[in-house]
């Protein structure tokens, strides 16, 4: 008979794990720990010093909070609704030749040593950055003339009257390529009047002596796709279950601050937390479905416009840290799979508002003067 656990036991499991969960293993999971070597197989073996344990006196705990997911709110859709005078598949295929013209140079300069400078103290920058970039914009400008162009390297290009704004990174994670390190990308996304349209992301995945590159692709409404076959958002529903990413810049502030506090937060209740240093890779894993979430304060245009757009046709959901409707243009970003969007809001929401009390800055910026927008 499996033992039971009495109601004194019950509470005192309580009162020692404060808001956490008590996980009570018995005998009734019919487990058999002679089963685990040395050397587990599994990801999900237990350790060898588990087998001296009786699994029928043991409570384990963790602060993993597993209440119900909340009401899920409806977020606006950050995709356009048109392209207008430029069909979608003409955009689209722009968009990505561009992005993987982009990723050539990069990828003829990744095994080769590297002429860095510095825009800041930590903030690197590469000829191959620039070198991509100005052959990114050769492919925008030789097919559209007209389109208004928003780069990293190269600032503002073109007539704000346009209705069109590419933005472009033409080298995503720069510190990690200056090392050699896993993940870097090349980011296109072109918007429709203040709304993506259009997106690729060329992500480099391996190492040194053994790169190699995947495409993530998305037009709005028309699904997203990693080297042309479909993906979809995971479909995981508990937070303790999730495995989640998030990023820091340059400047340690109260936003770094707080996200930092964020980052511990999360660690504890979920699988983890990663930093991998490329905000559109981080996102399309989203998109990907290989992790949960990601957010970031003081994201650029350049480095969301893309990917917010693949991770929303893969079925995830995109918002501000605040809970607010997004725009390329906003200072923070939270993407998540849509299951637990909501319930990272719990959590993310106060602390930004906190921020905004503070009197951080979270108004647009980077929008170019006279760019008309749709609200």
């Amino acid at each position: 008979m499996p033992r039971k656990t009495t109601r004194a036991a019950e509470q005192t499991n309580r009162e020692s794990t404060g808001m956490g969960r008590n996980l009570v293993l018995s005998s009734s999971f019919a487990l058999n720990l002679s089963r685990f070597s040395h050397k587990p197989t599994s990801r999900f073996s237990l350790p060898v010093s588990i087998r001296a344990l009786s699994l029928s006196q043991r409570v384990f705990c963790t602060k993993a909070v597993l209440s119900k997911l909340p009401n899920q709110k409806s977020f606006r859709k950050v995709g356009a609704e048109s392209t207008g005078s430029v069909p979608f598949d003409q955009l689209l295929h722009v968009v990505q030749t561009s992005a993987e013209t982009g990723a050539q140079v990069v990828m003829d300069a990744v095994n080769k040593p590297r002429n860095i400078t510095y825009k800041g103290l930590t903030d690197l920058v590469t000829d191959t950055d620039k070198m991509s970039e100005a052959a990114i914009l050769h492919v925008v400008r030789k097919n559209f003339q007209d389109h208004l162009i928003l780069g990293e390297e190269g600032g503002l290009i073109g007539d704000s009257s346009s209705d069109y704004l590419w933005c472009i990174d033409p080298l995503d994670g720069t510190t990690n390529f200056a090392h050699g390190y896993p993940s870097f990308a090349v980011s296109v996304g072109v918007l429709f009047k203040g709304k993506p349209a259009a997106a690729t992301v060329v992500e480099f995945v391996g190492g040194p002596k053994c790169w190699n590159t995947r495409t993530f692709s998305a037009a709005a409404g028309k699904g997203a796709f990693c080297n042309g076959d479909k993906i979809y958002a995971s479909q995981t529903d508990k937070v303790e279950q999730a495995l989640l990413v998030t990023g820091f810049g340059y400047e340690h502030d109260d936003a770094w601050a707080t996200n930092i506090e964020l980052f511990k937060e999360f660690t504890d209740i979920s699988r983890g937390v990663r930093r991998l240093g490329a905000a559109s890779v981080d996102m399309c894993h989203v998109a990907l479905g290989i992790v949960e979430a990601y957010w970031e304060y003081r994201l650029k245009p350049w480095d969301m416009a893309a990917g917010v757009l693949i991770v929303e046709e893969a079925g995830g959901t995109v918002s501000c840290m605040d809970g607010c409707n997004f725009s390329v243009f906003d200072r923070s970003v939270l993407v998540s799979n849509g299951i637990l969007h909501a319930k990272l809001l719990e959590r993310i929401g106060p602390a930004t508002e906190k921020l905004k009390i503070k009197g951080i800055d979270f108004s647009h910026w980077y929008k170019p003067e006279n760019y008309c927008t749709q609200p």
